[in-house]
């Protein structure tokens, strides 16, 4: 049975009324964020120091270079390339008779300037081995099943991996910008052991960006995530600490539950509210750095730095490693390539939208993919039973 919306209008109805009541709340909130983020008053380095020695529960940007800089795009080059990659998954199935998954990375290779071309691609993988299923702990143990939130892991590092290998390819003294979807922080491995956080970070995805680096020894490449509409509050979060009123900022300490706390000036604001208001179209942020603590204690010099960009009338997160961010030339490409991506993609990166294409499985695309499994492992003469829960799923009783 559908869902009855009849049954829900009412209660969409109310929702809507409740947020418009707190519209003029929440631009009261802006506004004092924005007149805190272009303060003259404020010392950069005592701020620094104010966030270094705060202890706070949420995650407060590193500064690099102040708070409301703007920069407007660089001219880009006359011939570039931009590549990305995007990747879907099928994943485990317990109620299947097979532990299998298949990751599907679609690829978008784009070149521009005197000789265009572009090659579109796909490349399906299935894992089916045992090496391939499980994280095996040093020595032994409890293993870590590849499913869920670690198989959408090891996918993000297979579409960096992917990107990594289509980057050897480039022609000396070239300029690329290789474009990722999403964040180049692996933010689900901190509920994982040790030997996850090993196995996917340190030998997976660390691996493929220290690759890249090296590979600017005869060309220029850098690297970049896109995060659209995003929901962060990391420099948000900066101006908690410039408001508020203890040395040095400790919300345990200070401002347990139930009292109030002068930081609520700007709750409710996210770091893409105060750059809409500050950037205009084609300008970039500040950089920042990340405060995730994956990030800074595993990363290394792929430490991630971001800004922001504004593209007409929405704010994306750009997320880069520190090799990219310390290089001015790697900055301005990554800036100017980007921004030129979106301008042709109507909003969006046109080489993210391709991969995007190109990586889809659909809701079709799963069962028929699980049909072919069945169907051989019907021809080989082995056993491929279901549990019931999923033959009643596919099966009408009414």
């Amino acid at each position: 049975m559908s869902l009855d919306l009849t049954k829900v209008a009412a209660q969409v109805g109310s929702m809507i009324s409740g947020l418009k009541d707190a519209r003029e709340e929440r631009q009261r909130r802006l506004r004092f964020a924005l007149d805190t983020l272009g303060s003259t008053t404020t010392d950069l380095d005592d701020l620094k120091r104010k966030i270094a020695a705060s202890r706070t529960t949420w995650l407060v940007a590193d500064l690099v270079e102040g708070l409301d800089r703007r920069y407007q795009a660089p001219p880009t080059p006359a011939d570039f390339t931009v590549m990305a990659s995007d990747g879907s998954h099928i994943d485990v199935d317990r109620h299947r008779a097979n532990r299998c998954y298949l990751i599907n990375i679609g690829s978008a290779l784009i070149h521009y300037g005197r000789r265009p071309d572009a090659s579109l691609s796909s490349s399906p993988r299935l894992y089916s081995d045992d090496k391939d299923l499980v994280i095996t702990p040093p020595g032994g143990g409890r293993e870590q099943p590849v499913e869920g939130t670690v198989l959408g892991i090891k996918r993000a590092i297979e579409e960096c991996r992917h990107l990594t290998d289509l980057a050897a390819g480039l022609p000396k003294d070239s300029h690329c910008l290789a474009l990722l979807d999403g964040t180049l922080i692996l933010w689900g491995l901190e509920a994982y052991p040790e030997f996850v956080a090993e196995a996917l970070l340190t030998g997976g995805l660390l691996r493929c960006l220290d690759e890249m680096k090296k590979l600017n020894s005869d060309r220029r490449l850098a690297l970049a995530s896109y995060i659209s509409f995003p929901r962060s509050t990391d420099v948000v979060n900066v101006l908690r600490v410039a408001i508020c009123p203890h040395e040095p900022p400790d919300c345990d300490r200070c401002c347990p539950p139930g009292r109030e706390r002068d930081c609520e000036a700007v709750a409710g604001v996210r770091d893409r509210d105060l750059f809409i208001n500050l950037l205009e179209t084609g300008e970039r942020s500040a950089l920042f750095i990340t405060p995730s603590k994956i990030v800074r204690e595993r990363y290394g010099d792929n430490r991630v730095y971001f800004f922001y960009l504004r593209v007409d009338d929405e704010i994306a997160r750009i997320e880069i490693p520190q090799w990219v961010a310390e290089n001015e030339t790697l900055l301005n490409l990554t800036h100017g390539l980007t921004l030129d991506q979106c301008q042709r993609g109507h909003g969006y990166p046109v080489a993210l939208s391709e991969a995007h294409e190109q990586a889809v499985v659909t809701g079709a695309d799963r069962e028929n993919f699980w049909e072919l499994v069945e169907s051989l492992m019907v021809a080989e003469h082995l056993p491929g039973s279901t549990s019931a829960k999923s033959f009643s799923k596919r099966t009408r009783w009414v």
